[in-house]
């Protein structure tokens, strides 16, 4: 039976405090007892439904926290004050002093930082390798070796990790597979592929309005007990505890996340089609010329898309901060970082979302000056878009 993930949110049932429709949300810090005995048992984690203090949990981060295992199919979730906050304590809580970590060369700058300058300090090592060649993920893996790290559409050259490969390679090796998802929500469902971890930066698609920042660990009951350990958990002692007020406006908005990914996957591939027939150098996950579509194809969640992330590279950074600044002006979208808001985003990853990445490596990997990443947004006439996109690359001689 096919994995319906829109389908698992929907199904879950609220009630507010008052009947409302929306769960009530739980304004409190700290919770009251009627007896001291119950308060010791809930601080050792032995009174189901009893609340202690809301760095260790609270009702509203737990109504997210079920939504979002619903929406992955794990058996539980942990949310955080952003997406940095539930990939750092993930890796802290899986490796010690001595420790090794495989992950994609590919990645959001704030976590290549994390594994290449801090994690170091403790011990823990990383190689960072193209995560599109198994042969060269494996050959990477040491004794020391503890999790393979990768995201499923990797910020920001959009490669698509084989997540069914690396998943029986993390098996074979003994070691967990720990997913970002948060380019392909609702298209790529990492745990029905084989991932042990999945993470997503909340901020970005599924809180859709770019007003708040969160984060979201998936996993096993077992793992996400650890996260909250008293004594040792690494999401509890880190402290990256988000608060309920944003948690409940990101479950609201949560609930029309399919439509959102639906429209912002066929703008993405409309635009891509048409920049690639300009003679533009695009990529796009939907495009027959992208060296995964078919791999993609093949994992995806069909209804749901390609995604709304797409890159075109104009040549030069002189020419990609002009056509961003003109299109800004033109109100065809904004010159910003970040995703999964309604009007378009774009921005110059290679000085700004990969700036933590040292040029030559940037190079290695293929990330040009002239570079231009899209978070594309929900318009409602999407020709009208390209046609005023391809009047700004005109004018710059673009095209």
């Amino acid at each position: 039976m096919a994995f319906k993930p829109a389908n698992n949110i929907q199904d879950l049932q609220y009630f507010g405090e008052f009947g409302g429709v929306n769960p009530s949300i739980s304004d409190s810090s700290t919770y009251t007892f009627l007896s001291a005995k119950t308060m010791f048992d809930t601080f050792e984690g032995n009174a189901d439904g009893c609340y202690l203090y809301s760095r260790h949990s609270s009702p509203s981060n737990l109504y997210l926290g079920e939504a979002m295992a619903a929406m992955e199919g794990t058996e539980t979730a942990n949310v955080t004050a952003s997406g940095m906050g539930a990939i750092t304590p993930v890796i802290l809580q899986l490796c010690g002093n001595g420790d090794h970590v495989v992950s994609s060369r590919t990645i959001y700058g704030g976590t290549y930082a994390f594994l290449k300058n801090f994690t170091p300090r403790m011990g823990i090592q990383a190689s960072f390798v193209d995560i599109t060649k198994v042969n060269v993920v494996e050959a990477a893996i040491t004794k020391n070796t503890k999790i393979i790290f990768c995201e499923s559409v990797s910020n920001p050259l959009l490669e698509v990790a084989d997540l069914k490969a690396l998943a029986k390679l993390a098996k074979k090796h003994n070691l967990k597979l720990v997913v970002d998802n948060t380019f392909s929500p609702l298209s790529i469902s990492p745990k029905q592929l084989g991932a042990d971890i999945v993470i997503h930066s909340l901020t970005k698609f599924i809180n859709g309005s770019s007003d708040t920042v969160g984060g979201v660990v998936c996993g096993t009951q077992e793992f996400i007990n650890d996260l909250r350990n008293v004594n040792d958990g690494a999401c509890m002692l880190l402290g990256s505890t988000m608060d309920s007020l944003r948690a409940a406006s990101i479950l609201k908005n949560l609930r029309t996340l399919h439509i959102r990914m639906q429209q912002h996957s066929k703008n993405g591939l409309y635009l891509a089609q048409k920049f690639e027939a300009d003679g533009l150098r695009t990529v796009y996950p939907g495009l027959e010329s992208h060296p995964s579509h078919e791999l993609f194809k093949s994992m995806m969640n069909s209804q749901y898309g390609f995604g709304g992330m797409l890159t075109i590279d104009v040549g030069s950074l002189d020419k990609a901060n002009e056509l961003m600044e003109m299109m800004q002006k033109k109100n065809l979208g904004y010159l910003a970082v970040s995703l999964g808001f309604y009007k378009t985003l774009f921005s110059a990853p290679g000085s700004s979302t990969s700036s933590e990445i040292p040029e030559d490596e940037q190079k290695e990997m293929g990330l040009s000056d002239g570079l231009i990443r899209f978070s594309i947004g929900l318009d409602a006439d999407i020709e009208r878009t390209y046609n005023m996109m391809r009047s700004c690359m005109q004018e710059l001689n673009i095209l």
